[in-house]
């Protein structure tokens, strides 16, 4: 029976590879002499002058999705935070909300190592996530964040550049969302910073601040790194016939 599972996943794999447009080559991508994508060229440029964040991109470790902090950060917690991540620690995060298949929220989005769109334009950044067939929207047409926003699970995200880096302000961030899947908690007041950094084509990097004053006694920033995917393209990705729900439970 064993086998006979095995062989019918792989027929899955193969026809859902082959449903992928893998191997199409992506346009506009610099190579090298042996046709291998040259990810060391300069950052595209877009018409403004500025870095072009598009391309379909991935997290480069799952250690972040893990524990935000895995970097050897120091957590500045409240009382309140600690709490309740000791108390997500000691249930193996069974609560997690994405494993009750409903998505992930802004860091752990990052965080996540599965591929994820970006399309840039003038007036709006859309980010279109793999997993969940989620998108994110990020204004760039000069208007102000929401003051009294309805949370939501991914925010409100606003865009403007510094020089080369793309700087997004984000609020109204549900805190039914975990910042990871170790547990890190944040409320209704997280602020979120993220600087995006493009220093050469294949490569982009991910500085996040969390300011969240019910959570954190002070703001904190980690950083995450992402590479380049060509030659490929998205696939849909929907969280259906759940069945881990009931084997989650904790200690």
């Amino acid at each position: 029976m064993l086998s006979a599972v095995m062989g019918l996943n792989t027929g899955v794999s193969l026809l859902l590879a082959l449903a992928q447009w893998i191997g199409y080559p992506t346009p506009g991508i610099p190579r090298l002499p042996n046709g291998q994508p040259n990810l060391n060229a300069p950052a595209p440029k877009a018409a403004d002058g500025h870095p072009d964040l598009s391309g379909i991109w991935v997290t480069t470790t799952g250690k972040w999705l893990v524990n935000i902090a895995a970097d050897g950060i120091q957590v500045p917690w409240t009382p309140k935070a600690k709490a309740l991540f000791d108390e997500r620690q000691a249930n193996e995060g069974k609560d997690r909300p994405s494993g009750r298949c409903i998505s992930h929220g802004v860091t752990d989005f990052h965080a996540l190592a599965t591929p994820t769109k970006y399309i840039q334009t003038p007036a709006v950044t859309v980010v279109l996530f793999e997993s969940y067939n989620h998108y994110r929207q990020i204004m760039t047409d000069g208007r102000p964040l929401p003051k009294d926003p309805e949370p939501a699970w991914l925010g409100y995200s606003i865009g403007k550049w510094e020089g080369n880096t793309f700087v997004v302000s984000s609020n109204g961030l549900s805190e039914k969302t975990w910042l990871d899947d170790g547990g890190h908690p944040h409320s209704d007041s997280l602020r979120l910073t993220e600087r995006f950094m493009r220093p050469d084509f294949g490569h982009m990097n991910i500085e996040i601040t969390i300011d969240d004053p019910v959570m954190y006694t002070k703001p904190w920033t980690v950083k995450m790194t992402k590479r380049l995917v060509v030659d490929d393209e998205l696939i849909e990705w929907m969280c259906e016939n759940e069945k881990d729900l009931i084997h989650m439970v904790g200690k």
